[in-house]
């Protein structure tokens, strides 16, 4: 079983957009995939209200909860449970990040969100689980070269995960579905993003 956390202290980074794709993907694949959804607005909780299928299961929780959560999910033979957990919440991120086998840190290519960075990279250094994180940008222009320069930038701190999720209509019109942008459409650049990344999670 793997456990991916996603984590960054600032908000509106694509933390649940990225938990509830994975997790829909790896279902597609037809492995077993929950989300933990740690963050109190409840974000991928409502995603899932809106879906019609019953998988993948969302599961709101605290982070004392997860030592028991995860300790299920291997009984019942899951093969990925992502951690969705919220901004701003120090304690919580670090003990996902502690039972993580990789950390996720999405990221916008704007100068805001790549100086929250720093902020999250201390707190994984603090629980002694920055070897296990890797920078995700995340909503991605797809014209311009904003994101060269970001990650020239990041390279030199930290690893970035080879595959971009860019800016498209797809990912919201299919989280607004309670869907995933491979049921949205298939074909389409955002699922072979998805997919893409999702391959590479489960070779990491």
């Amino acid at each position: 079983m793997k456990t991916v956390a996603i984590i960054s202290q600032k908000g509106g980074s694509g933390k649940t957009t990225i938990a509830v794709h994975l997790a829909v993907c790896a279902e597609l694949a037809k492995k077993t995939a929950a989300i933990i959804d740690l963050d109190p607005q409840g974000s991928a909780l409502e995603w899932y209200r809106r879906r019609e299928r019953e998988t993948p299961e969302v599961i709101a929780a605290s982070a004392e909860q997860l030592p028991t959560l995860l300790e299920q999910a291997k009984k019942n033979a899951a093969h990925l449970v992502i951690i969705d957990t919220a901004p701003h919440s120090d304690r919580a991120a670090i003990m996902a990040a502690e039972v993580a086998d990789l950390v996720l840190i999405p990221c916008r290519p704007a100068a805001f969100d790549i100086a929250a960075i720093g902020t999250t990279l201390g707190i994984l250094k603090l629980s002694q689980t920055r070897s296990r994180a890797a920078v995700l940008f995340n909503a991605v222009p797809v014209r311009g070269g904003l994101i060269e320069e970001a990650e020239t930038g990041m390279i030199e701190i930290t690893a970035i995960v080879p595959v971009r999720m860019y800016q498209r209509a797809a990912y919201s019109h299919a989280i607004n579905d309670g869907r995933s942008v491979e049921e949205y459409d298939s074909k389409g650049k955002a699922a072979e993003e998805i997919r893409a990344l999702y391959t590479w999670i489960m070779k990491s």
